[in-house]
């Protein structure tokens, strides 16, 4: 009857943080923020044999192959409803996916974008809390939209791409 006992006289305090609507009234708002995930990239050695995976063995709506010298990467978009796989595959000997192709053979989950609805004001305060950010200005990503990659060992090990929704 002890922890019976307990069990009760603890549950009004378990509903009271449940019912809470914020994690921490100490977080200020920000000026910006997360939207949805807009696509998951993925380093492929071969991009012609991972276009026709998706296209002709799984059925999915597939891009055509576009090239983004500024990012030393060949793109693929392929549509999943809810969101995209973007197969990214090297341009050039300078390419950061041909860095990452060297050290995964195979291939492998890259990066993660997600789309912020104002970059300027996210790279502002992400820089005052200490998240770096690869570049000192946005570029111009995939989707003709301003992008930012912030650092993997900031990020628990994801390489985090921010894009202007």
């Amino acid at each position: 009857s002890g922890l019976l006992t307990r069990l009760q006289t603890s549950a009004p305090t378990i509903r009271t943080l449940s019912s809470s609507n914020s994690f921490s009234p100490n977080i200020p708002s920000s000026l910006w923020k997360l939207g949805r995930l807009n696509h998951v990239a993925i380093a492929v050695p071969d991009l012609a044999k991972a276009r026709s995976l998706y296209k002709d063995v799984l059925g999915a709506q597939v891009s055509e192959t576009v090239a983004l010298p500024e990012h030393g990467v060949y793109t693929v978009f392929v549509e999943l409803g809810n969101t995209k796989l973007e197969l990214l595959h090297p341009l050039g000997e300078k390419s950061p996916i041909a860095s990452f192709l060297q050290r995964n053979k195979t291939g492998g989950m890259h990066h993660i974008c997600i789309e912020v609805d104002d970059i300027k004001a996210a790279m502002t305060e992400l820089k005052e809390k200490q998240i770096r950010i690869l570049s000192e200005e946005p570029k111009i990503g995939a989707h003709g939209k301003p992008v930012i990659f912030l650092h993997p060992k900031d990020c628990h090990g994801v390489l985090v791409e921010l894009e202007q929704a």
